[in-house]
Protein backbone atom coordinates (compact mmCIF):
# COMPACT_ATOMS: atom_id res chain seq x y z
CA UNK A 1 0.00 0.00 0.00
CA UNK A 2 1.35 3.40 -0.99
CA UNK A 3 1.51 6.56 1.06
CA UNK A 4 1.85 10.27 0.37
CA UNK A 5 5.44 11.50 0.27
CA UNK A 6 6.28 14.54 2.41
CA UNK A 7 7.27 16.56 -0.68
CA UNK A 8 3.67 16.39 -1.85
CA UNK A 9 2.14 17.52 1.45
CA UNK A 10 0.32 20.84 1.13
CA UNK A 11 1.69 23.78 3.10
CA UNK A 12 -1.29 25.28 4.93
CA UNK A 13 0.19 28.78 4.65
CA UNK A 14 0.84 28.64 0.90
CA UNK A 15 -2.09 30.22 -0.87
CA UNK A 16 -4.45 33.14 -0.86
CA UNK A 17 -8.11 34.07 -0.85
CA UNK A 18 -10.07 36.81 -2.56
CA UNK A 19 -13.54 38.26 -2.16
CA UNK A 20 -15.30 39.48 -5.29
CA UNK A 21 -17.78 42.25 -4.54
CA UNK A 22 -19.16 44.80 -6.94
CA UNK A 23 -16.79 43.61 -9.68
CA UNK A 24 -13.71 44.23 -7.50
CA UNK A 25 -11.22 41.55 -6.44
CA UNK A 26 -10.39 42.18 -2.78
CA UNK A 27 -7.51 40.19 -1.34
CA UNK A 28 -8.21 38.90 2.16
CA UNK A 29 -4.76 40.05 3.24
CA UNK A 30 -5.07 39.29 6.96
CA UNK A 31 -6.47 35.79 6.53
CA UNK A 32 -5.54 33.27 9.21
CA UNK A 33 -7.83 30.36 8.38
CA UNK A 34 -10.38 29.50 5.73
CA UNK A 35 -12.58 26.43 5.59
CA UNK A 36 -15.68 25.43 3.64
CA UNK A 37 -17.77 22.30 4.04
CA UNK A 38 -20.59 20.41 2.39
CA UNK A 39 -22.99 18.75 4.80
CA UNK A 40 -25.35 16.13 3.42
CA UNK A 41 -28.90 16.58 4.66
CA UNK A 42 -30.54 13.22 5.19
CA UNK A 43 -33.88 11.78 6.14
CA UNK A 44 -34.81 8.41 7.60
CA UNK A 45 -36.53 5.96 5.26
CA UNK A 46 -38.34 3.38 7.37
CA UNK A 47 -39.99 0.46 5.61
CA UNK A 48 -42.55 -1.93 7.09
CA UNK A 49 -40.90 -5.30 7.69
CA UNK A 50 -37.35 -3.97 7.76
CA UNK A 51 -35.40 -3.84 11.04
CA UNK A 52 -33.06 -1.12 9.78
CA UNK A 53 -34.10 2.40 8.94
CA UNK A 54 -32.43 3.40 5.71
CA UNK A 55 -31.03 6.86 5.17
CA UNK A 56 -31.65 8.90 2.06
CA UNK A 57 -29.71 12.00 1.06
CA UNK A 58 -32.18 14.81 0.36
CA UNK A 59 -29.86 17.75 -0.17
CA UNK A 60 -26.64 19.54 0.61
CA UNK A 61 -25.94 22.54 2.82
CA UNK A 62 -22.77 24.52 2.18
CA UNK A 63 -21.13 26.49 4.98
CA UNK A 64 -17.79 27.99 5.86
CA UNK A 65 -15.76 29.96 8.33
CA UNK A 66 -13.00 32.45 7.81
CA UNK A 67 -10.76 33.76 10.53
CA UNK A 68 -9.06 37.03 9.73
CA UNK A 69 -7.14 39.65 11.64
CA UNK A 70 -9.49 42.39 12.77
CA UNK A 71 -9.28 45.55 10.70
CA UNK A 72 -10.35 44.42 7.21
CA UNK A 73 -12.77 47.21 6.24
CA UNK A 74 -14.80 45.24 3.67
CA UNK A 75 -16.85 43.32 6.21
CA UNK A 76 -18.15 46.34 8.11
CA UNK A 77 -18.84 47.96 4.74
CA UNK A 78 -21.07 45.01 3.77
CA UNK A 79 -23.02 45.33 7.02
CA UNK A 80 -23.37 49.09 6.57
CA UNK A 81 -24.57 48.67 2.97
CA UNK A 82 -27.20 46.15 4.04
CA UNK A 83 -28.34 48.34 6.95
CA UNK A 84 -28.84 51.33 4.64
CA UNK A 85 -30.28 49.59 1.56
CA UNK A 86 -31.73 46.34 2.96
CA UNK A 87 -30.01 44.64 0.06
CA UNK A 88 -27.25 42.12 0.71
CA UNK A 89 -24.49 42.49 -1.88
CA UNK A 90 -23.51 39.65 -4.19
CA UNK A 91 -20.33 38.09 -2.82
CA UNK A 92 -18.07 35.46 -4.35
CA UNK A 93 -14.92 34.00 -2.81
CA UNK A 94 -11.94 32.38 -4.47
CA UNK A 95 -9.43 30.25 -2.59
CA UNK A 96 -6.07 29.18 -3.99
CA UNK A 97 -3.93 26.38 -2.54
CA UNK A 98 -0.42 26.98 -3.87
CA UNK A 99 1.20 23.62 -4.52
CA UNK A 100 4.46 24.98 -5.91
CA UNK A 101 7.17 22.38 -5.33
CA UNK A 102 4.71 19.48 -5.17
CA UNK A 103 3.64 17.11 -7.93
CA UNK A 104 -0.04 17.57 -7.01
CA UNK A 105 -0.02 21.21 -8.11
CA UNK A 106 -2.49 23.94 -7.26
CA UNK A 107 -6.16 23.99 -6.45
CA UNK A 108 -8.44 26.97 -7.12
CA UNK A 109 -12.03 26.93 -5.87
CA UNK A 110 -14.66 29.59 -6.63
CA UNK A 111 -17.47 29.93 -4.09
CA UNK A 112 -20.74 31.59 -5.16
CA UNK A 113 -23.75 33.09 -3.42
CA UNK A 114 -21.93 33.85 -0.17
CA UNK A 115 -24.05 35.12 2.71
CA UNK A 116 -22.11 36.23 5.78
CA UNK A 117 -23.84 35.06 8.98
CA UNK A 118 -22.08 37.27 11.53
CA UNK A 119 -19.91 40.37 11.23
CA UNK A 120 -18.16 41.95 14.22
CA UNK A 121 -18.86 45.69 14.53
CA UNK A 122 -16.26 46.70 17.13
CA UNK A 123 -13.76 44.76 19.24
CA UNK A 124 -11.40 45.21 22.17
CA UNK A 125 -9.69 42.44 24.15
CA UNK A 126 -6.96 42.97 26.74
CA UNK A 127 -5.99 39.28 26.70
CA UNK A 128 -4.68 39.12 23.10
CA UNK A 129 -1.85 40.75 21.21
CA UNK A 130 -3.73 40.78 17.87
CA UNK A 131 -7.47 40.96 17.44
CA UNK A 132 -9.01 38.48 15.05
CA UNK A 133 -12.56 37.97 13.87
CA UNK A 134 -14.35 34.79 12.91
CA UNK A 135 -16.90 35.20 10.16
CA UNK A 136 -19.24 32.26 9.50
CA UNK A 137 -21.02 32.09 6.16
CA UNK A 138 -23.17 29.96 3.92
CA UNK A 139 -23.04 29.72 0.14
CA UNK A 140 -25.12 28.31 -2.69
CA UNK A 141 -22.56 26.80 -5.07
CA UNK A 142 -18.90 26.19 -5.80
CA UNK A 143 -16.78 25.41 -8.82
CA UNK A 144 -13.30 23.87 -8.93
CA UNK A 145 -11.44 26.10 -11.41
CA UNK A 146 -8.27 24.04 -11.00
CA UNK A 147 -7.91 20.76 -9.10
CA UNK A 148 -5.05 18.89 -7.50
CA UNK A 149 -3.52 16.09 -9.56
CA UNK A 150 -2.66 12.64 -8.24
CA UNK A 151 0.90 12.51 -6.84
CA UNK A 152 3.55 11.54 -9.41
CA UNK A 153 4.90 8.92 -7.02
CA UNK A 154 3.83 7.26 -3.79
CA UNK A 155 6.09 5.96 -1.07
CA UNK A 156 6.23 2.30 -0.15
CA UNK A 157 6.08 1.04 -3.73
Amino acid sequence: MGFLLANDGMNGKAGSAFMVRGGRNIELFGLKKFETNAEFETTDFPVVGALVNQTKVKGIKYSGMLTIYYGTPEFLSILTEFKRTRRFPEIKLQVINDGTGTTVGNQVIAIYGVVLSKIPIAMLDDSVDYLQEEIPFTFTDFEPLEQFKAPAQLGGN
